[in-house]
């Protein structure tokens, strides 16, 4: 998931929350959307390959 900040930049959000505090873990900040989705599509990947990998 991301979010624009106030001061311009992009955050990303992992989709889950964390169940102790309840808040989502935060991935990343960049400076453009693009650079965000990029990274947020690596994560999706890499995330991927770790259910094979065990």
């Amino acid at each position: 998931m991301i979010r624009k900040l106030k001061d311009g930049k992009y955050r990303l959000y992992s989709r889950k929350k964390d169940g102790k505090t309840g808040k989502r873990r935060r991935l990343g900040t960049f400076d453009t959307r693009d650079a965000a989705e990029k990274h947020e599509r690596e994560v999706q990947y890499l995330s991927g390959i770790e259910d094979y990998t065990t």
